[in-house]
């Protein structure tokens, strides 16, 4: 990954999670990698239940929205990741994933930052 797609990424992430907190949600951990089955960019907890963020984040004027780039595959991959989660911490309560989409104008402003809920419909 290009250095300037990890800023973008990066910002993508520090607005989603200024946002997620916004809305009530409390950040538990940024960027938890799990070995053998991949990275959560974001573990938050919202009431009782615990929630694993995957942020998108696009600059510019893409032809796809971030929307576009969590298909069955990668839904899949983050189901893994929340039960790993919670199983490692002995999470008794409910298990949720969530998607936050991140699109960006050239100059680094906010298009576009849409939560969207329980994507995998745990």
């Amino acid at each position: 990954m290009t250095n300037e797609r990890q800023k973008v990424g990066q910002r993508g992430e520090d607005l989603a999670a200024h946002h997620l907190v916004q809305q009530g949600y409390h950040i538990l951990e940024r960027n938890l990698r799990i070995p053998g089955i991949g990275e959560i960019d974001i573990l938050a907890q919202e009431g009782n239940t615990l929630v694993v963020v995957e942020v998108r984040t696009r600059r510019g004027a893409p032809p796809f929205s971030p929307d576009d780039s969590v298909g069955p595959r990668k839904q899949a991959k983050l189901t893994e990741l929340a039960q790993a989660v919670a199983y490692m911490r002995r999470w008794e309560g409910m298990l949720r994933v969530d998607f936050v989409a991140v699109e960006l104008r050239k100059d680094g402003t906010v298009r576009r930052l849409d939560v969207l809920k329980d994507i995998v419909g745990q």
